[in-house]
């Protein structure tokens, strides 16, 4: 991630310089295109720095290098998303060449109410047309481009994302019914709500726990594992470091993979093709972590099939 320390102070320096510079030299210097990332997250959160390295990487692979012949600008809201809005017109006031909308469908939303011309590359856990981010997967248009057996389960979601949270406890309430579970939405949106989360779960005693998506939960990611290892509740959520943690498993897409193909649809963009003609790319490599550890901690017995299929086994 980019460094600010000394950054004001060599600014001041470049740009005393370059006052006394004649016009016609200046007029010579090629610009250098800006990026916008604009991200949910906090550039400290587990994980993070690679999948900043994976979206280093695509940029590469489409020609470009940070810092070489292309700039990014870094706008962290720190998993506060009400602080989105301003980040985003901060970039579109900087006059940044396109924006990268990372972590989630809020991103993506602030980024799409903040400018209509702009070019955005955004990353979503959701239908991106259902959400209303793009008219339909293979014509964007404008200029953005599994359960346990139980009877009973339990999803985690925070409210402070409604889009996220609604379209993840749909999809996940039409499969219950298909198959005749009982499913019971629970919501946390500060540290302080896990209290309440883990006593209503000894309470449903559900076959399992499924953590929603959403930054809040990703930047938590080990505090939940701890606690439904502690509660000797099975669960599942979308990242490594949950698993790693204590979790008993994780599921979901390659971060690195995405954020390599971010890098290169910014690439793309950057060297003159449209948001509009680019079709949205769906996710393809997904990984599957097993704790096999916290399998045999909460008395489970994981069938060879699924181990088989793990990316990664815990032991």
């Amino acid at each position: 991630m980019a460094s600010y320390i000394g950054r004001r102070k060599f600014l001041a320096t470049l740009l005393g310089s370059a006052a006394a510079w004649p016009l016609a030299a200046r007029a010579q210097q090629p610009s250098m295109p800006v990026i916008g990332f604009l991200s949910s997250a906090s550039p400290n959160l587990s994980g993070y720095a690679i999948r900043l390295r994976a979206f280093r990487q695509g940029l590469k692979e489409a020609g470009y290098v940070e810092g070489q012949n292309v700039q990014v600008e870094y706008r962290w809201a720190e998993g506060q998303n009400n602080r989105l809005p301003v980040l985003a017109a901060e970039l579109v006031h900087r006059q940044v060449a396109m924006i990268v909308a990372a972590g989630g469908t809020a991103s993506a939303e602030a980024a799409k109410a903040a400018t209509a011309t702009i070019p955005i590359v955004f990353g979503v856990g959701v239908d991106p047309v259902k959400v209303g981010l793009v008219a339909s997967l293979n014509r964007p248009g404008r200029n953005l481009t599994g359960v346990p057996r139980a009877t009973i389960f339990a999803v985690l979601v925070d409210p402070t994302s409604p889009a996220l949270a609604e379209g993840f406890s749909r999809d996940l309430q039409a499969a219950a019914g298909s198959l005749g579970m009982q499913l019971h939405i629970l919501s946390a949106s500060t540290e302080r709500d896990f209290d309440a989360v883990f006593a209503t779960l000894a309470q449903l005693r559900p076959g399992a726990l499924i953590v929603g998506p959403g930054t809040f939960f990703s930047a938590r990611g080990e505090q939940l594992a701890a606690l439904t290892l502690r509660h000797a509740v099975p669960a599942i959520h979308q990242y490594r470091p949950f698993a790693a943690a204590g979790g008993l498993l994780s599921y979901g897409t390659s971060q690195t993979d995405y954020y390599r193909q971010v890098g290169i649809y910014a690439g793309r963009i950057l060297k003159g093709e449209k948001p509009a003609d680019l079709p949205v790319q769906q996710a393809t490599k997904v990984e599957l972590i097993i704790n096999l550890k916290t399998a045999r901690a909460l008395g489970l017995t994981v069938p060879p099939t699924l181990l088989a299929r793990a990316d990664e086994v815990i032991e």
